[in-house]
């Protein structure tokens, strides 16, 4: 059984609430894997290991059926709050997918992309990437929510934009740049 409210703390201590999101009540469970591995908030991936698209299941405890309704669909967001870099996050956020239109119980690829996927390819430092799940009222379609750019992606803004409220549930990994083989 998972403790929805201990999956928090890591989003407190990793400053993804703060830096990218407001304080939220999990009411969802977000997992999220790269080949066998699945991301637990904080975790190390290699840049290699997340060069394609994530598995992502979207599930809710029997404790909180009575709070969504009967046909529920949901969107998410990979976004990158360090670009170009966790010194200088001039470009913050950076947007890495987004999904809209999950249905409930479901995986992102039942979904449909608002923008397509792309790995993280961390220029240097330690950055952060964070899927956030937000509930949706209804059907938003891709046409409506396509972002313009990845740069400068706002997920609190989106979010208000689009009548979201604040997130179900929320899961971070960090990534660096790999070193390379320089041998003579």
């Amino acid at each position: 059984k998972v403790d929805m409210a201990r999956s928090l703390d890591p989003l407190v201590v990793g400053k993804v609430v703060g830096d990218v999101l407001d304080m939220f009540v999990p009411v969802a469970e977000l997992t999220v894997h790269y080949g066998s591995k699945q991301i637990a908030n904080g975790c190390e991936i290699k840049p290699s290991a997340a060069a394609d698209r994530p598995r992502v299941q979207i599930n809710r405890p029997r404790a909180f059926a009575d709070f969504y309704t009967l046909v529920c669909l949901h969107m998410h967001v990979m976004v990158d709050p360090d670009a170009p870099s966790p010194s200088e996050p001039t470009l913050r956020e950076w947007l890495h997918w987004m999904v809209v239109d999950i249905p409930e119980g479901s995986d992102a690829s039942r979904g449909k992309e608002a923008m397509p996927y792309m790995g993280p390819q961390p220029p240097t430092g330690i950055h952060r990437y964070v899927f956030a799940l937000f509930k949706q009222r209804g059907v938003m379609g891709v046409a409506n929510q396509a972002p313009e750019s990845r740069s400068n992606f706002n997920t609190r803004q989106f979010a208000a934009d689009n009548g979201l409220g604040l997130p179900v549930a929320a899961v971070y990994f960090n990534s660096q740049k790999e070193a390379t083989n320089k041998r003579r």
